[in-house]
This record gives structure tokens, sequence and C-alpha cells, in this order.
């Protein structure tokens, strides 16, 4: 049985406060992007941010990573800046990295995978921004 996606700010500030790596699944390097404001944000934080995008080889002087298990490190949160129909995908990439968390920017929803992941012990947050969230429940 899916646990539905997280929506209380006391489980989500856990999550911020004890999370170190943050795989940011679609980072750009073009500075209009939202991935890339976040990402910069994150790295600012201390977060130690892997960029995930096959296009690019760095962003943002980080090594650019094309799926999450090639990342070759524990991940925390994956965070998603994929439109929504190439979720399931990432789903299952978060699941063989066994990352803790798998975070779906605003705007980016699907149940499936969202049920995918939750069913094989991966929290889930969906339709939030980290960055949002951080500014609003940690600073």
């Amino acid at each position: 049985m899916s646990i539905p996606p997280i929506q209380d700010d006391i489980i989500i500030t856990e999550i911020l406060s004890e999370s170190k790596t943050i795989a940011v699944v679609g980072a750009s390097p073009d500075e209009d992007r939202d991935s890339h404001r976040i990402m910069k944000y994150l790295l600012h934080l201390g977060y130690e941010v892997f960029p995930v995008n096959p296009k690019y080889e760095e962003v943002l002087g980080q090594k650019c990573y094309p799926t999450v298990t090639s990342i070759g490190k524990q991940i925390d949160i994956v965070d998603v800046f994929r439109r929504s129909e190439f979720l399931a995908e990432v789903a299952r990439d978060a699941v063989d990295a066994k990352a803790d968390v798998l975070w779906m920017q605003l705007g980016v929803i699907n149940e499936s995978a969202a049920r995918y992941a939750s069913d094989r012990g991966i929290r889930v947050v969906m339709n939030r921004c980290i960055m949002v969230d951080h500014r609003r429940l940690i600073r």
C-alpha cells in the first residue's frame, strides 16, 4: 500500500535538515531556468549537489551525470525538474540508486511514479518547491 506524498511541514523540515546530498534531475546551465537557480541556492546552503542531465558535462562547476545511479554515492534527495511524463523513468532511477526521498518540484505531478517509489520505501514529496519550503521552514 502506497503512502501519500508528504505534505506535513514537520516531516519536510526533517528531510531538509537531515539531508546532505541532492541530485538535481533536469539541471541546466541556463540561468533563467528554475533548476539552475534552485541548484545554485542549494549549493550556497552547503548541500552536496549533483546535477543530472545527459546533455551537459557540468552545471555550476559541478560534474553532470546522465542518471542518479551513475553518481555512485548515496543520495538523500532526488529533486526532479522534468516534465511529469518522464517521472516513471526518474522514479525507477531513484529506487535503483536507493535514494531516501523523491522530490517532485512545483508543477511536477505523477501519481503512478509516486506510488512506485513509495511502494519501494522512498519518501515522496510532490508538487512542492524545495527552495520555497527551505526558505519558509528552515531560514
